[in-house]
Order: structure tokens, then C-alpha cells, then sequence
């Protein structure tokens, strides 16, 4: 990549600010295909939905699921020696008996010899009962509430329906996140009839070879291509420094190898921060992000 000079610091704002900017850059000890090849978990939560969907979408199939989506959307997956992309659609909403799980806040001077420490319980009920734990004590205005249904979990995963959780043996019982007892829940379990949405996910071929796949995952996932060789001297130091150490931070006025380095990046345009994203670099890869933080 060939830079037209250099640019200057007032790309990224006032020379007399103190703003601190942090680029972290991590070494991926892989190739570029195979980081990009999605692979499913072990576990049975999430990695059996996703290898049954698998299974039945390649090469041309469909496969529907009411409620969650087994897959990742626009991931890559191999099947034999071609490359497909997996892809999501709603195709419709059903009303399905499902089972719903709520929790109600047990003092902690009630808290009985019998109760169920979390951390005993398998990982499907675990999960559920930390989202719930973590819905409850922000009152609902943590990231949690994006999980639930009003003030419940919805038990949909094949796991989680064959789970304590799912097969009502928890219900009525208490459960507490500690061993001394604090945050102690208990457990309500209904059978609602409720409208969930379907989604049948598919897959679409993008190569029928490794090189073509490459091209694919280059032209889709790269962020930045850059070679020591189109660099100036002084962004490759910095550059290259950063590799060693992970990690650079400036502060405001920032240098001129540093903001062409950012530009290189194509991280211009970032005012609080990125990551996440992936350098090819002399032959290897990276992921990279950029932290702005504004002093008080």
C-alpha cells in the first residue's frame, strides 16, 4: 500500500488536547482461510444446534429454528472442497408452547440450608439463572434484558429444554450465587404459549477452491493490506514496535509516523474506538483496534 506522504495532526483534532490514543495490535497464529472458517463449539448449548443446522443446510439444504438462530449470520463454513456463507431469514412466526423461566428475590435472612449454590448446576440452567441474576440487579437496564422475554428466559436450545431448568425440577427451588448466601433467587417455572419468530437459515456457495476462498476472505475480512516496503521507515518502526510490545499509546499532539500509521489502518474516522479488526502485514496476520480516550 502506497502512501502519498505524510499527514498531520490535525486529522485526529486540536494540536492542544490530551487526548490519549491506544493501538493494539495482536499477533493470529493462523492463516487468514483457516481464522475465517467458523467452527462450532464442543458443548452441547451451542455447538449441537449448530452442527445439526450444518448438517442439513450443505450443500443446498434449509433448516428452521423458532426463537434463536443456530448459526452465526455471513459465517464461512467448508464442506467437502468447496466454500459456502451461511445465511439467516425470517420465513415466518409460530405460537409454541415453550417454557419460561422467572426468579424473585429471596432475603437474604430467609435463605434456608437447602438452597442450590449456581455453581453446582449444569452450564444451560447456570446461564440462564446468571442472566437473570444480572436482569434483576440492574433492574433491568443491564445488556441482559436483550435475552429475556419481558421478565423471562425462554428455554428454546435442545439443551436447555433437556435441562434441570427445562424439565421443572428447579421450579419452586432457590438458588443462590454465593456460598454465603447472598443473592438468592427462587425459581418459577411456567408453560406459556407464545409467538416466535422462525428463522431458516441456508447456505450459499462462495469458492470451489482454496485460492478462490482466499480471495473471498481477503476481499470480505482484511481490513488493512500493508507491506513494509510501501511504508515509510518510520511508520514500519512504529509499526513493527507495536507488534513487539501489542500495544502503542500517544497522546495529543500526535507524531507524524503515528497518524499515518492510523491512516494506513483506515482508522481516520474513529472518535472512541474500534476493534476487532485485521491486518496482513509481510506475510502474516493481526487483529488490531484503536482505544480514544478524552480526558475529564
Amino acid at each position: 500500500m502506497a502512501l502519498a506522504g505524510c499527514a498531520t495532526t490535525d486529522v485526529f483534532g486540536d494540536d492542544d488536547t490530551t487526548t490519549e490514543y491506544t493501538l493494539d495490535i495482536d499477533s493470529i497464529d493462523v492463516s487468514p482461510t483457516a481464522y475465517a472458517l467458523y467452527d462450532p463449539d464442543e458443548d452441547a448449548l451451542f455447538g449441537d444446534p449448530a452442527r445439526t443446522a450444518l448438517e442439513a443446510i450443505l450443500p443446498d439444504g434449509r433448516h428452521t429454528t423458532h426463537g434463536y438462530k443456530p448459526l452465526p449470520d455471513d459465517a464461512y463454513v467448508r464442506h467437502q472442497d468447496a466454500y459456502f456463507q451461511t445465511k439467516h431469514v425470517v420465513t415466518g412466526r409460530d405460537r409454541l408452547a415453550r417454557s419460561l423461566v422467572r426468579v424473585e428475590r429471596v432475603p437474604e435472612e430467609d435463605v434456608s440450608d437447602d438452597t442450590i449454590l449456581i455453581d453446582t448446576l449444569e452450564r444451560p440452567s447456570a446461564r440462564v439463572l446468571k442472566i437473570l441474576h444480572s436482569y434483576t440487579q440492574s433492574d433491568g437496564r443491564g445488556s441482559a434484558a436483550e435475552l429475556l422475554y419481558g421478565d423471562s428466559y425462554v428455554l428454546r436450545r435442545p439443551a436447555e429444554r433437556d435441562s434441570q431448568l427445562g424439565t421443572g425440577t428447579l421450579d419452586g427451588r432457590v438458588v443462590t450465587m454465593t456460598e454465603n448466601g447472598t443473592w438468592a433467587y427462587r425459581i418459577a417455572i411456567t408453560t406459556e404459549r407464545i409467538v416466535e419468530t422462525a428463522y431458516t437459515v441456508f447456505s450459499v456457495q462462495v469458492a470451489s477452491s482454496r485460492q478462490a476462498f482466499r480471495d473471498v476472505v481477503f476481499g470480505s475480512r482484511i481490513d488493512a493490506e500493508l507491506a513494509s516496503d510501501d511504508l515509510p521507515a518510520d511508520v514500519v518502526d512504529l509499526l513493527e514496535q507495536t507488534i513487539d510490545r501489542r500495544s502503542t499509546e500517544e497522546t495529543a499532539p500526535l507524531t507524524d509516523s503515528f497518524v499515518t500509521l492510523l491512516e494506513a489502518l483506515h482508522l481516520r474516522t474513529v472518535n472512541t474506538g474500534v476493534n476487532g479488526k485485521l491486518l496482513w502485514y509481510d506475510g502474516s496476520l493481526y487483529r488490531y483496534g484503536l482505544y480514544v480516550n478524552d480526558p475529564p
